[in-house]
């Protein structure tokens, strides 16, 4: 392997110097050519900044534009199952009770696996939980055996969506003794 950079002597490293010493300074004109050359293509690099700057902005604004626009996309396609189940049920004639009991088992089972598979979670708290304010709702305070501030009954489950209140449950509590 050979190293292009050989070192110099000393005598021509000296030389060099000089001769670089000895050169005359450019003109004026030059630098101003050279300055003018330089500031153009620092504009040029600036403004294509700006402009990739730009597009950045807008494809992200795009981007979330189109995510509020389908946010709901995923949860209203599995909600179509069903819709197509209650139109089935209607589409009976003469169902009997049973055939109607059957078939609104088989939808809530279905609206329930939808929202389950959206993050849409129930809030039924068992009587004896501890009122929680930030999911439930008292209606009412009543006299229980219970513990003080504890569930009695649930009046309207509540619902969760991705640990965020949709509704809080409405429930009684116990009334301090």
């Amino acid at each position: 392997m050979t190293n292009d950079k050989q070192p110099q002597p000393q005598a021509e490293q000296a030389q060099s110097a000089s001769a670089t010493a000895d050169a005359p300074p450019p003109s004026a004109e030059a630098q101003l050519a050279e300055w003018q050359t330089k500031h153009g293509e620092m504009t040029d690099a600036y403004l294509r900044a700006k402009a990739e700057t730009e597009n950045v902005r807008r494809r992200a604004e795009e981007e979330v534009a189109k995510a509020r626009k389908f946010a709901i996309e995923a949860f209203a396609e599995s909600l179509l199952p069903v819709m197509d189940s209650l139109q089935a049920a209607l589409a009976i004639q003469n169902a009997t009770t049973e055939q109607m009991r059957e078939g609104v088992d088989a939808t809530l089972r279905q609206l329930t696996a939808a929202l389950e598979r959206n993050r849409v979670v129930q809030i039924a708290p068992p009587a004896g939980t501890k009122f929680d304010p930030h999911q439930h709702q008292a209606i009412s305070v009543v006299p229980a055996e219970q513990e003080a501030n504890t569930v009695v009954g649930v009046l309207q489950k509540g619902y969760l969506i991705a640990d965020r209140v949709l509704r809080p449950a409405l429930v009684t509590v116990a009334a301090p003794k």
